[in-house]
This record gives C-alpha cells, structure tokens and sequence, in this order.
C-alpha cells in the first residue's frame, strides 16, 4: 500500500525525483526513487533532514504555535517536501529546480488522507 501511494505522487508531480516514508528515527518505511532520484542520494538526504523535522517540531511546540504540518526547502537544484503523517512519520518529495511545487504539496495532502489510518494510534 504504501509503496502505490508513493508511485501515484511520483506519477502525478512533474519534475519529481522520490518520495519516501520516513520515520522521525531516519529509518525510511518504504521509498520510490527514480533514476535521478537514486544518483542524488535522496534516501540519505532524506535521512539527514529527519533531524530538521524533529528540532522544527521542538520549536513549534514550545512557542505555542501548534503542531508541525508541513516544512518546504528549497534549494539551488532542488525543492524538499515534508509532511507529517503523525508525530514520528512523515512524506518526503523531492522535486528538480522545474517541479511542480504546488502540484507536490496537493499530492502530499492527499497522501496524507489516504493513508491517516494506516498510521493511527
């Protein structure tokens, strides 16, 4: 199931190069990666931005400003998308320099919907 959901984003997105489950821990739950995606090293970028995600959730909490739902990053060759499933899951999607931002966030959303029970406590 959760590899299809991430095949629809990929599908979907022009200009993306992976999406993937990551938990808060690094540890990816499943990724799709396409060619591109796989000579850039995303499941390790992915990784390496799980602590971005976790000191993100840090600040919201304590300035009162609500729970994390969304953290863009956009970088000379390419934008980051993540989106929280629950405190300890979220979707990535990475997108060349001309991917679809807006269509990979509605993706995400969507994503996210589908996939709420799968990830229920």
């Amino acid at each position: 199931m959760f590899k299809k959901a991430l095949e629809a984003i990929l599908e979907r997105t022009e200009g993306s190069t992976g999406a993937l489950i990551m938990g808060t821990d690094g540890i990816a739950v499943e990724k799709v990666l396409t060619a591109n995606g796989q000579d850039l090293n995303l499941d390790v970028a992915a990784a390496e931005f799980t602590a971005l995600v976790r000191a993100t959730q840090r600040v919201s909490s304590d300035i009162g400003l609500g729970a994390l739902n969304e953290l863009v990053l956009s970088l000379e060759g390419a934008s980051i998308v993540m989106r929280l499933l629950t405190q300890d899951y979220f979707l990535v999607l990475a997108l060349g320099r001309d991917g679809n931002l807006g269509r990979g966030r509605y993706e995400l959303r969507k994503a996210e919907l589908e996939l709420a029970c799968e990830f229920a406590v």
